[in-house]
């Protein structure tokens, strides 16, 4: 497997994959009326961080296995649809750069493949000084980052479409966190 950044004709194939994982995997913590409305905007593509050149995809020769992403923008979370976004730079003397909307294939879960591109992410954006990030972690995902030096247990729940709140975890981690 190997890792490359997205482009936007990857869309149709990362759409399809954030479906797939998302009703496979967060199924264990939020139900399945939460996942289709978190599919909605929540958890859906975010084109900003595939022209910005920081959302990856990792692939084997046949497949996309897994995508996930940094920013250097305000936006936490959220895909193109979700009304909460916010495009503004950030500053890295001063900001945590934003880890995103990471979904692995259910057939590849415990191969490593969102550690791969946790790994990418917090290099390529330590070399546009960043040493602090944040996310906000599906419950689902929190298992994961915890495990890689990420910090943060309570739950906030956010609007994620048709009507509903979900709950996140919002998770920070420092450049100098041991993993």
């Amino acid at each position: 497997m190997h890792i490359r950044l997205a482009v936007r004709e990857d869309i149709p194939i990362l759409a399809a994959l954030i479906k797939r994982s998302a009703k496979a995997l967060c199924i264990k913590d939020y139900s399945a009326e939460e996942v289709d409305a978190a599919l909605d905007g929540a958890w859906a593509i975010d084109t900003a961080l595939i022209d910005d050149q920081t959302y990856f995809v990792c692939q084997t020769d046949r497949q996309i296995i897994g995508c996930g992403g940094w920013s250097k923008r305000a936006t936490l979370f959220g895909g193109n649809a979700y009304t909460s976004r916010n495009p503004a730079f950030l500053d890295p003397k001063v900001d945590r750069a934003k880890i995103r909307a990471f979904f692995v294939d259910p057939d590849f879960v415990g191969h490593d493949v969102g550690l791969s591109l946790l790994n990418r992410c917090e290099t390529e954006a330590l070399k546009s000084n960043f040493t602090r990030f944040e996310l906000m972690a599906t419950l689902t995902g929190a298992r994961f980052y915890r495990r890689n030096g990420y910090e943060g247990d309570e739950r906030v729940a956010y609007p994620v479409g048709r009507q509903m709140e979900i709950d996140f975890i919002p998770m920070t981690k420092d450049a100098t966190s041991q993993r």
